[in-house]
């Protein structure tokens, strides 16, 4: 068992881009399965799934070769998310695997409700919804308590861009095209001036303008990974502490919110109230909160990322039934015959029934 192991981690090095893009291609797939045949969205998800937990297990493999061999380390900085949760994950066994655990049920949530769904109960199906998000607060809390630090999602160092998956530029051009960049001498004397004992300056009209200094996505990319201030500091100080009580609210309700949310859609699903209830509890989280420094930039980060999850409101209750639905349909309906964007509206039309039918469809 552990040659076939060390067989498939040499496949996996040798291979790493070829598996990479297979598993992207394989991620747009499942985005237009839902609606195709029956079960669709069931198949769909569980590829989904074994795709993540896949790459869980790949990302485990990859970091501990690096670690162990200098020679397939970056020559690139690493983010400073992987930095900051590469550095937890390596000092503490027990962040390590509740970062794991959590992860796995955020990668299997949405296929465990296709399942209750479709073999228990719909009261059955929201005990274990709850339940879900029960253990999901609970290792949220737990990695809280280590951490003692705001949470970043996710809590797993996340697969590095690869360099070698840029476009190179080629230094030659083709015989048959203009030259990549304007000559930089000056036009030559016309013939009827050369006789001329003293030759003409070159017309301002008719010299070439400098080139203009542009940079190329390779120069995007390394400039973006350029040192900073985050560059020098320890991986674990680039998220401050929590110090006042009111830092210690703002970060318990955001791990509560969706479990107050769940728990109140079990019990009541036709009024306004689970919405209302869960929108104020993120708007006081919000408020609560502290400001991060300009340095902090992972901190802010995360909760630029926690701004834009407002998004999924528009996915839920009321808001979704009365306004977000009927505008989704229209656009699917009038786009119906325009070619290429018949498509989305093919994929919307697929993918609205879903939203109304599972709970895991507009969280995370």
């Amino acid at each position: 068992m552990s040659s076939a192991l060390a067989r498939y981690e040499a496949f996996l090095v040798n291979n790493v881009q070829t598996l990479a893009s297979l598993e992207s291609t394989l991620r747009s797939v499942t985005w237009l399965l839902p609606g195709r045949f029956k079960d669709a969205e069931l198949a769909s998800e569980s590829l989904a799934a074994s795709l993540n937990l896949l790459s869980l297990y790949h990302d485990t493999i990859l970091a501990r070769i690096i670690q162990n061999e200098p020679k397939h380390k970056s020559l690139l900085p690493p983010s400073p998310h992987a930095r900051y949760t590469r550095a937890w994950v390596d000092s503490n066994t027990r962040y390590r695997w509740t970062a794991r655990a959590l992860e796995l049920v955020r990668f299997t949530q949405l296929l465990i409700e296709m399942g209750l769904r479709r073999k228990a109960s719909e009261r059955t199906r929201w005990r274990g919804i709850v339940l879900l998000e029960a253990i999901k607060a609970i290792l949220r809390f737990i990695l809280l308590r280590i951490t003692r630090r705001p949470l970043v999602n996710s809590p797993i160092p996340e697969r590095e861009i690869d360099p070698e998956t840029l476009p190179l530029q080629s230094n030659t051009s083709s015989p048959t095209l203009a030259p990549s960049s304007p000559s930089q001498s000056p036009p030559a004397t016309p013939e009827h001036l050369r006789n001329n004992h003293v030759p003409l300056p070159p017309h301002p009209l008719l010299t070439t303008p400098p080139p203009t200094k542009q940079t190329t996505p390779i120069e995007d990319y390394l400039l973006a990974k350029a040192l900073t201030t985050s560059s020098v500091k320890m991986p674990t100080s680039l998220v401050k502490r929590l110090t006042t009580p009111k830092d210690w609210l703002s970060e318990s309700l955001y791990i509560l919110k969706p479990l107050i949310y769940a728990s109140l859609l079990a019990s009541d699903r036709q009024s306004n109230r689970p919405l209302m209830v869960s929108l104020a509890l993120e708007l006081i989280s919000r408020n609560l909160r502290r400001i991060p420094s300009n340095s902090s930039a992972l901190e802010r980060s995360e909760y630029a990322n926690r701004d834009r999850d407002l998004l999924w409101y528009l996915l839920r209750g009321s808001i979704w039934k009365t306004w977000t639905r009927p505008k989704l349909e229209t656009f699917a309906s009038m786009t119906a015959n325009i070619p290429l964007v018949s498509l989305v509206s093919a994929i919307l039309h697929d993918w609205i029934p879903l939203i109304d039918e599972y709970y895991y469809y507009t969280t995370s």
